[in-house]
This record gives C-alpha cells, sequence and structure tokens, in this order.
C-alpha cells in the first residue's frame, strides 16, 4: 500500500482559504498536515505565493518545527519520549521494544503507511513517564507487556 493520492483540488482549496495571510502561514500548515497527512514538497511554492512569502521562508517553517514533514507518515505515528524523566524510568528500553515489535527503526515509516516510528526530546507528561504516544493519544507508566498490548490495538485495527 502506498500513501493516499493527494486531492490537489482539495489542498488548492485549503491554500486559497489562506490567501494574503502571512500571519496564517502556521494554521494553513497545520490544515495541510491534518488534511493530507504531510506537506507534499510540491506545493511549497503555492503556499508561499498565497501568504506572499519566499519559498524558503516557508520552507524554514516547516523544517522548524517537528509537527510538519514533507513525506508522507503513516497512519499511526508512535512517538517514544525521551526526556530526562521518561529516560530515567527506562524509555530505552520502550524504544528498543517497540523498534522490534514494529520492525522500524526511529524516523522509519512501514512500507505499508500503517506505522512512523519517531522519538522526541519530551511529550511534556513525565508524570507518566515512561511514555509515549500514537496519534494523539497518551499512554504512560509504560512496562513491556503495556506496549505490546497498546501496538497489537492498532495492529490488529489494520487486521495484522
Amino acid at each position: 500500500m502506498k500513501p493516499k493520492e493527494i486531492d490537489w483540488n482539495q489542498l488548492s482549496s485549503i491554500i486559497e482559504n489562506h490567501k494574503g495571510e502571512q500571519w496564517g502561514l502556521i494554521p494553513l500548515l497545520q490544515e495541510i498536515q491534518e488534511t493530507i497527512g504531510y506537506i507534499p514538497p510540491e506545493s511549497i511554492e503555492k503556499i508561499s505565493n498565497a501568504v506572499n512569502l519566499f519559498p524558503a521562508q516557508v520552507q524554514g517553517v516547516i523544517t522548524f518545527y517537528a509537527g510538519f514533514s514533507l513525506t508522507p507518515k503513516g497512519k499511526y505515528v508512535v512517538r517514544i519520549c525521551r526526556g530526562t524523566a521518561c529516560h530515567v524510568k527506562g524509555s530505552r528500553s520502550i524504544l528498543r521494544l517497540t523498534k522490534k515489535e514494529l520492525g522500524l527503526e526511529k524516523g522509519e515509516t512501514s512500507p505499508d503507511y500503517q506505522f512512523t516510528l519517531e522519538t522526541v526530546a519530551c511529550l511534556g507528561a513525565c508524570f507518566l513517564a515512561p511514555a509515549m504516544m500514537v496519534n494523539r493519544t497518551y499512554y504512560g507508566k509504560l512496562s513491556p507487556p503495556k506496549v505490546s498490548s497498546v501496538l497489537a490495538q492498532f495492529k490488529k485495527q489494520e487486521g495484522q
């Protein structure tokens, strides 16, 4: 399976809705990311024209913020926290197990575009250490069995 085809009419409509809003670059990029799943590099010039910025400025914002991606990600983005509290409580073993369960290295996306594995400096959920997120849902106080159980839920949804 490959990532879904880009609906260029939908993308153009999103960009058009933010035309002339220099201040609206980040909300525009967020809307594209949310709708398409990533920001197609081919759209940067169109975005920059709409908000009256140079393409390099738009590219700079996209690459500065970790929430934006220029490449397709999996349906389920698994983020493992590497912050101090999580590190002390065992996030290294959580990452090692997750890599094994998904067959991915950090930064990789599965060939079927179901999973992407990322590490982040902090999820802001130190009280849940060690913690991870799958898309927008937090999972904390992780142990190897709990990680396996969480990942199994998503694999089951995909019939894997």
